[in-house]
């Protein structure tokens, strides 16, 4: 999984002279948080998000409704912009995990994709939690369940072999260390051709295999 198979390509961009409140108009009519800030060639400049365009009290407090509006009004996007200098881009060939790491590390709500000093996309974290459930199985009917593990080699292959033995499908699956529980981890699968109390007796059967939760969705 990476970044250019689930980025936006060619994303809305908008020059640094752009006024403030025609970015912020843009952004409203497309329901998007950031924009992209390039200069010629598509070349990186910046970024505009919904935090940036919120002008903060104290800059205004001072100021007549007049005031209020001409400040606005003069104000461009390069003047509130996140610059180059904190601006934290990525590949499209890193992976879907780089991306989410990255941006949970620095809190930030997306990474502008660059290559060869060209934004060719942009990735959310909307984008993220899109293919989180998309590798969960989570539009797709189903029994869901969580099983739990020690951590040692085997475990994860006998439960595939006991679900395929019985002729059943796999939609997804994926795997967490276990949330305060040391040494084990989390397994989640999407079963399909099965209802939720046969799974449920096949896996109660296997040793080591602790049911954490199980539904149909």
């Amino acid at each position: 999984m990476l970044v250019k198979d689930y980025m936006t390509r060619h994303p809305i961009m908008v020059p640094p002279t752009m006024p403030a409140t025609e970015a912020q108009g843009i952004m409203t009519e497309n329901k998007i948080r950031h924009l992209p800030v390039v200069g010629d060639g598509k070349r990186p400049l910046g970024l505009i998000t919904r935090q940036k365009l919120r002008i903060p009290p104290a800059d205004l407090g001072s100021l007549n409704v007049w005031e209020i509006t001409r400040y606005l009004s003069e104000m461009k996007v390069k003047d509130i912009m996140v610059t180059t200098k904190d601006l934290l881009t990525i590949g499209p060939d890193a992976t879907v995990e780089e991306a989410a790491q990255t941006m949970a590390e620095h809190k930030y709500g997306c990474l502008p994709v660059v290559e060869d000093n060209v934004v060719v996309g942009i990735i959310t974290e909307t984008d993220l939690l899109v293919k989180l459930a998309d590798l969960l199985g989570g539009y797709i009917s189903g029994v869901r369940v969580t099983v739990r593990l020690p951590d040692k080699i085997g475990g994860y292959a006998k439960i595939i072999s006991a679900i395929s033995a019985k002729g059943w499908g796999m939609y997804a699956t994926g795997s967490v260390p276990a949330p305060k529980r040391e040494g084990y981890w989390d397994i989640v699968l999407k079963v399909r051709d099965v209802s939720k109390d046969e799974l449920r007796a096949m896996l109660e059967q296997l040793e080591d295999c602790e049911i954490v939760d199980v539904r149909e969705t």
